[in-house]
């Protein structure tokens, strides 16, 4: 079964990259446990992983003014792991674009 939703390439994650070139970050789904994480990413990537912590976001509830009221509604909730991998490994995401 396929935990991993998209990598994340963002500011912040790029930043920790950089200071520590062997973690990276994944949106994952909610039900997934480190171990199914683990086993995902070295599968996919071919890589060692060391260590994988999570964390576990709520939707925020989001409104905006309109012409016809007010329209309120709910981001997702989702989940994120970030995957220490053994010293010298490396994932590129921009290999096959």
């Amino acid at each position: 079964m396929a935990y991993i939703v998209k990598p994340l390439v963002t500011e912040k994650m790029t930043a920790v990259t950089e200071k520590m070139s062997n973690r990276f970050g994944f949106i994952v789904r909610p039900e997934a446990s480190k171990l199914d994480i683990k086993k995902e990413v070295e599968s996919v990537y071919k890589v060692n992983v060391v260590s994988v912590n999570t964390m576990n976001y709520d939707g925020k509830q989001k409104s905006r003014y309109t012409r016809s009221g007010i329209i309120s509604g709910r981001t997702n909730r989702f989940k994120k792991a970030i995957v220490t991998l053994k010293e010298g490994e490396t994932i590129d995401f921009y290999s096959n674009i």
